[in-house]
């Protein structure tokens, strides 16, 4: 009941989001367990607080919240966060479109990649997520829940400059 309460409150999502790619040199890639879906591993990924507010501001935002890793660190600089000009638009999954207004089924979803040391402190929200992984690009792809996700992370060589 009080879930409920809280996400009446709540004001809806933003439509327009960020999926940030983490990885290493190696392109070995950073997956999360989504906490309200066990099994449904992905890639850092949120909307944006305010209209107004710049796609690399949620992208730096996002992965702070969800993995603890702070871009414009010593160990991450802002450099290392790579905005790959791409969005792709895709149906909300009926599961969370009560997070929307009215009527929203649809979502804009700007891709970005971040290049993180492997030893990087990861610190999770378990509100939001559970536990966290490294894995090789394929098979990372392979273990993400949402499709889209998986082509972002085989599009990762492209953007790197290692591009297949």
């Amino acid at each position: 009941m009080l879930d409920d309460a809280v996400t009446a409150a709540r004001p809806h999502k933003i439509p327009e989001s960020v999926l940030v790619v983490i990885h290493t040199d190696a392109l070995d890639v950073l997956l999360i367990e989504r906490a309200d879906r066990p099994g449904y591993w992905q890639s850092v990924t949120g909307s944006k607080d305010r209209l107004d507010e710049p796609l690399a501001e949620t992208a730096v935002r996002e992965v702070a919240e969800e993995t603890g890793i702070l871009v414009g660190s010593a160990a991450v600089p802002c450099e290392n966060l790579v905005d790959w000009h791409e969005h792709i638009e895709y149906d909300i999954y009926p599961v969370w479109r009560h997070r929307y207004a009215p009527g929203v089924t649809r979502n804009v979803e700007h891709r970005f990649s971040l290049c993180v040391p492997r030893d990087v402190a990861v610190a999770l929200d378990p509100r939001e997520h559970t536990r966290w992984r490294w894995l090789a690009l394929e098979e990372a792809a392979a273990a993400c829940f949402s499709p889209s996700n998986g082509d972002a992370i085989r599009a990762l060589p492209r953007h790197t400059g290692r591009g297949r």
